[in-house]
Formats: structure tokens, C-alpha cells, sequence
């Protein structure tokens, strides 16, 4: 939940980004019709309490030009670039459209909010002061485990928060997913973190969030057929993808630079059947493997299902269509 005070530093970088300049006057003008608005018309000096807050939260400065008197942002682009800042104000964009027209509430739908937020305060305040946290953690397909980990930065992925460190037992770089935690506290104990490190860099180069800090990125390279060729061209699997080959209405080759992880195979996967993976043979085997494994389940399915002589060309078809 955004708080009030917060929504009111949002709505007045929505205001003047697409107007580029405004006077006071018409700022307060648009404040009156707002929907933020408690009754009370925009006094100078809150306007002024404004600017320095969103100068200290967004890094973004509200300029006045003292020869027209108008307001400006000045780093615009700078603003639209960061990732936090376009999910806020695209958010709050979104929900003060909902709240001015009641009947949109049922025709615009969001993801659910991530996961694990109660850990958010102290995890938070441990990468302020650089203080191992422990923690008892729960895998999915592990025991319970108690951890001393350093966090060195957070992520949301798929509607989970996950918090990226060191775990000191395992002198290994992990992630650790918050609604897997079973318990938190944070300790006297201090880490420094390495200045090689830098959380924008460890993710570039990988899709999702599983992090092996003892590989290397591959050159991973895709033949796409039939629609999954413009998918790929507007929605790009990675942000390195190149298409380095073509046959016009059949398909296109497309190269990545990126880390061979269980998320990159997902992904793979869900696009089913016009896709093949040319290079490594690495990924190849494990995108057969997964398949075949699928294959095994579904055979297993059918006969409980008891779908008798059928499900053996049932079988012949999903391999055809997939291996």
C-alpha cells in the first residue's frame, strides 16, 4: 500500500511529465480536480515540502524557470530509465484511472503483490548496516536448514521477493526466497561486501533468479517456426538476442550471451513446439530430458485414465510434436 504523502509526490511527477513546464497556478488548478485532493486547495509551501521530498525519494529535481515562472522536472529521462520509479508511477497512474472511473475496477487486473513483504523492514535495515542476518530456511525440496547469510541486494521475480548473498556456510553467492523462511533475526555480526560486486551485473546475463556464482555464460543459440518468430522479435527472451538467421515465413535463428539455469529451460519449454535449441548440446539434452520426463508423466496419466490402445499414439504424437 502506497502511502497518502507518497501518492501526492506521484501524482505531481505524473503531472508534469507530460506537460514539460507549469506554473504554480496551474499546478494547484489541477490539484483541486484530483482525486487525492482532501478539500484543501495546494498551499505554496506544501508545493515547495514537495519538491525537496521528491528530490530526496526519486533523485529528481522540480527546476523553476524564473524568467516564465513554470516548473520542470530536470531528469526527465532519467525518471522514465528507472525501473522503481516507472513501477510507481505506472502503478499509481493506473489506480487513480481506476478510482476516477468506478466501472474500470472490474476490467484491469494486476498480479498479486509479492510475497514475504514482512521481511522487507529487516532485511532492509541489515543491508543498511552491513549485518549478517539468520535465518532458519525452508526449500522446497530440502529440510529445514539454519543459514548466516550477508545480504547484499533484494528482487522481485514471479511475485516473490528474494534477497541475494552471501550464505557464509556455503561461501557461495545465493538467493534466498523470502516466503521460504521460516524465522529472522538480525545479528551483531558485520560483512563487507565485495566491491566486485554489483547486483545489476550478477542478473544481466541470466533470466529469473537462480544464481550459480561457480559458471560461466554460454552462448545459447534458438530456431524459432511459425509464430513463436514475431513472439521472440517483440518480446525478446533475453536482452542480448541477436537474430542471426532468417528464411522469410519458416523460421529465424536467435543468439543469446546468458547463463544455462532451470529458469532459461522454463522458459524454453512454455513455448512449446516451434521451438528447438541448436546450441550447446548442454541445454539440448536437458530440454529432451524434461521432455521425456513429461512424456513419462503424461504416459502415466493416460493409463490411470485408462485410455486403453489410445494412449500409445497419444505418445507418438507428443513426441513427434516436441522432440
Amino acid at each position: 500500500m502506497i502511502s497518502k504523502i507518497i501518492k501526492r509526490y506521484i501524482w505531481l511527477l505524473n503531472l508534469l511529465l507530460p506537460h514539460k513546464a507549469m506554473t504554480f497556478e496551474e499546478i494547484a488548478k489541477n490539484w483541486e480536480t484530483s482525486n487525492l485532493n482532501d478539500g484543501k486547495p495546494l498551499a505554496r509551501r506544501t508545493f515547495h515540502e514537495h519538491r525537496k521530498a521528491i528530490k530526496e525519494l526519486f533523485g529528481v529535481e522540480i527546476k523553476c524557470n524564473t524568467s516564465t515562472n513554470k516548473y520542470y522536472l530536470s531528469s526527465e529521462t532519467s525518471l522514465r530509465n528507472n525501473t522503481i520509479q516507472k513501477w510507481l508511477l505506472s502503478s499509481f497512474t493506473v489506480s487513480n484511472m481506476i478510482k476516477v472511473g468506478h466501472n474500470m475496477k472490474d476490467r484491469i487486473f494486476f498480479e498479486d503483490i509479492p510475497k514475504g513483504t514482512d521481511y522487507i523492514p529487516t532485511v532492509t535495515e541489515a543491508m543498511q548496516q552491513n549485518k549478517v542476518l539468520l535465518i532458519d530456511y525452508q526449500p522446497f525440496d530440502q529440510h529445514q536448514k539454519t543459514l548466516h547469510f550477508c545480504p547484499y541486494a533484494m528482487k522481485i521475480y514471479n511475485q516473490r521477493w528474494y534477497m541475494v548473498g552471501l550464505i557464509q556456510e556455503q561461501e557461495s553467492i545465493r538467493t534466498i526466497a523470502f516466503d521460504r523462511i521460516r524465522t529472522m533475526d538480525s545479528t551483531e555480526a558485520r560483512f563487507d561486501i565485495p566491491k566486485t560486486f554489483s547486483a545489476q551485473k550478477l542478473f544481466a546475463d541470466r533470466i529469473g533468479i537462480f544464481v550459480d556464482d561457480k559458471t560461466a555464460p554460454q552462448k545459447v543459440i534458438l530456431k524459432a517456426h511459425g509464430p513463436s518468430v514475431d513472439y521472440l522479435r517483440s518480446l525478446p527472451l533475453h536482452s542480448s538476442q541477436e537474430e542471426i538467421a532468417a528464411k522469410h515465413g519458416i523460421y529465424s535463428d536467435f543468439q543469446y550471451k546468458i547463463y544455462l539455469n532451470p529458469e532459461l529451460e522454463t522458459k524454453i519449454l512454455a513455448m512449446g513446439e516451434n521451438i528447438e535449441v541448436l546450441e550447446p548440446k548442454e541445454l539440448r539434452d536437458k530440454i529432451a530430458d524434461r521432455l521425456q520426463m513429461q512424456l513419462i508423466d503424461i504416459s502415466n496419466i493416460l493409463k490411470h485414465l485408462n485410455y486403453g490402445r489410445n494412449y500409445k499414439r497419444q505418445q507418438r504424437d507428443y513426441l513427434r510434436h516436441h522432440l
